[in-house]
Parts: C-alpha cells; sequence; structure tokens
C-alpha cells in the first residue's frame, strides 16, 4: 500500500496557462495584453483559446518569428483597415468602421458572398452563409508555421469549436492534434454575424464562443493532473453602471453578459475537489495504520487503487486566476467588427497597459 508520505512527495508540475477569449476585432486587446505578459518574461505552458482568441494563440505558439509579440502585433495592424478616416470621434469611429466591415469585409479576416457569383446568388434565402473566411487562412498562413506548433518544446496548444450537429465541443490539443489553419478556422465560424462553417476531420464547426467564451474548462479537461497559474484575458465588461437606453444598448449589454468571463465556478468546483481529497487522503492514512483482517485489507487494497486514480488524474488545482478585462467607455453593438487602424493601435495600447497595472499590482501583493 502506497503511503501519505510517499504520495506527498510526488511533486505535481506546475502549468502556467494563458486563456484568450473570442471578441472579433476586440482581439486586438488580447494582442496588447500578451505583450505586457511577454516583457514581463512569464511563459506559458498552455495557451487556450476560441474564435479569434484562437487565432491570437496560434500565432503566439506557432509564429514563424522568434519574437512572438512582435508578430501578433504584426498580424493586428495587417488586419486594420485605413478607409475609416482616423479623426473621427470615439463615438462614431466604430458605426463608420463597422458599416464598412459589414459591407465590403475585411481583405485579410473575410469576404462577402455578394461580390462572388454563384449559383444561389439571386436566392439569398437559401445562404448558409455571408462572409466566407478564406482570407483568414490566407493570412495565418503567413504568420504561423504551423509545423513549430507541434515542437512539445513550444507552448500547448488548446483551441476550441462547437459541432453543429450535436452542440458538443470539438477540441483539439497540439499535444495529441496535428492542428492546422483549417482547425483555427473552425473555431472563428461565427453564425451571428453570418461567418461560415468549417468543415474538419468529418465534423461541421462553428464558433467556440456558442458553447464557452472562456475555454479554461476545457484547458483543465485537457490537462486534469497539474496545479494551475491562469491569466484570463476578458474583453467583455462583466460590470456596466449606466442601464441600457434603446433596443442596441439592450442587446449589447446582453450580447457582455453572455460572453463575459464565468469561470469563478471552475475555480470554487476545483477547491472543492482539492478539499474532497484531501479528506480522503487523511481517512486513508488513519485505515493504512490500522490492522486489517484479510477480508477488509483485500477490500481496502482495490478501493485504494481508485482513490490514487483519482488523486492523480484529478487532482490538480487552480492556485491563482489574474484576469486582466478591458473596459469600456462607449457601448456600441458592433464594436468587435470595428477593424479601423486608430481602433486597432487603442485596443492594442489599452491591454498592453491594462496588463501591466495587473501586474504591478499583483506583485505587490505577492511582495505583501
Amino acid at each position: 500500500m502506497q503511503s501519505l508520505s510517499s504520495r506527498e512527495k510526488q511533486s505535481l508540475q506546475f502549468e502556467t496557462v494563458l486563456i484568450l477569449q473570442g471578441g472579433g476585432s476586440l482581439g486586438a486587446y488580447e494582442c496588447g495584453v500578451y505583450k505586457a505578459l511577454h516583457r514581463h518574461g512569464i511563459e506559458f505552458d498552455i495557451i487556450g483559446g476560441t474564435s479569434i482568441g484562437a487565432v491570437n494563440a496560434s500565432i503566439i505558439v506557432g509564429s514563424k518569428s522568434d519574437e512572438p509579440a512582435k508578430a501578433l502585433e504584426d498580424f493586428w495592424l495587417d488586419l486594420a483597415e485605413g478607409i475609416t478616416p482616423p479623426g473621427l470621434p470615439n463615438d462614431i469611429r466604430p458605426y463608420f468602421a463597422a458599416m464598412n466591415s459589414a459591407i465590403f469585409g475585411n481583405p485579410k479576416v473575410f469576404f462577402p458572398k455578394w461580390f462572388f457569383p454563384s449559383t444561389d446568388y439571386f436566392m439569398p434565402y437559401f445562404w448558409q452563409y455571408l462572409y466566407d473566411i478564406t482570407p483568414l487562412k490566407n493570412t495565418l498562413n503567413q504568420y504561423v508555421d504551423f509545423q513549430k506548433i507541434r515542437n512539445p518544446q513550444r507552448p500547448r496548444l488548446v483551441v476550441t469549436s462547437t459541432d453543429v450537429q450535436n452542440a458538443k465541443p470539438s477540441v483539439f490539443d497540439s499535444k495529441y492534434d496535428k492542428i492546422e489553419a483549417e482547425h483555427v478556422l473552425a473555431s472563428a465560424g461565427y453564425p451571428f454575424y453570418g461567418i461560415s462553417w468549417t468543415m474538419k476531420s468529418g465534423k461541421y464547426l462553428w464558433d467556440g464562443t456558442l458553447l464557452s467564451n472562456t475555454p479554461l474548462r476545457e484547458v483543465i479537461n485537457a490537462s486534469p493532473k497539474h496545479d494551475k497559474k491562469v491569466y484570463v484575458v476578458d474583453l467583455f465588461p462583466k460590470m456596466q453602471a449606466e442601464i441600457p437606453n434603446n433596443m442596441f444598448e439592450v442587446w449589447h449589454r446582453a450580447r457582455d453578459i453572455m460572453y463575459a468571463d464565468k469561470t469563478e465556478h471552475n475555480v470554487h468546483m476545483s477547491r472543492i475537489i482539492t478539499r474532497y481529497l484531501k479528506l480522503i487522503r487523511e481517512m486513508h492514512d488513519m485505515i493504512s495504520s490500522s490492522t486489517l483482517d484479510e477480508k477488509t485489507k483485500s477490500r481496502f487494497e482495490r478501493l485504494e487503487q481508485e482513490y490514487h486514480r483519482l488523486a492523480s488524474e484529478r487532482g490538480a488545482v487552480i492556485d491563482q486566476i489574474i484576469k486582466i478585462q478591458r473596459l469600456e467607455h462607449h457601448h456600441f453593438l458592433f464594436e468587435d467588427a470595428d477593424f479601423s487602424i486608430t481602433t486597432i493601435k487603442d485596443l492594442i495600447s489599452s491591454g498592453e497597459k491594462d496588463a501591466k497595472e495587473v501586474l504591478a499590482k499583483n506583485t505587490l501583493e505577492i511582495d505583501q
């Protein structure tokens, strides 16, 4: 029988995790956050993302450049459009930029179906999508070496999508899967904006945000043995003091609530499981130190095997969650479709600034 002392001597590996949400053009904020994290020398064992978060994660893990932070920023500046006049006020520019995206698309990300002839061109009722994201595949291949992602020395990449037919998550993990551009595209097909699904591995796949916009649970399921320190980038404000004034603001607020970070439950359950395991461990030691008859001893040995299996397979805890949350001063439903160069630069700058403040505060708390 394995004693408590020998069990405790088995130190679990500690993993540092970065979780990146989906949010269209708001993903530029994640770029700024990562720049700050990278500058502080924080290295990640696992990077999990969905939708635009999966795009950012794939560039960080598989960047063709040796400077992933710079490559990610170059990617976002490449996506930015210069059609929207940069001098427009902040409360007007998103409307103009979002309208430009809706009508003309973005040559680096998606193009509208109505710009290209098709057999169903004059039958829009039967269209299954409004925008094709093939351009995003081409852009990804410019920035990402997908062979590099398979290198076990690189951070582990976990991207999530949603199976259109059974509403179950479809998770791709670089530890087991040969991740390609199509896997990332599969995570980014947001149907409410009319973006096409991707067929991969015999499945029709939509955006992972339909099931979870903060794929921490999927990362825990992918690596349940090791304790974790988690950095979460939250693109959608959880708090808003102002009550919505019209239907567009109502939809905007509802969207923020739907997609805001909800990892508190994951952390709570992780700590409950840990307490249960510690309690069972104490009971285990009490029994193992007692004199047992042969029948009881045989039964205890069977239970002990199950205990050690549970302790090793699901025994990890989320030691700490550090959240970097985007705040907003103007509430606009289609802010995530604003790819204007001014907005992209502002988002990168804001993400970098907010991350620096959070890291400084976290360091101060640790020192105290």
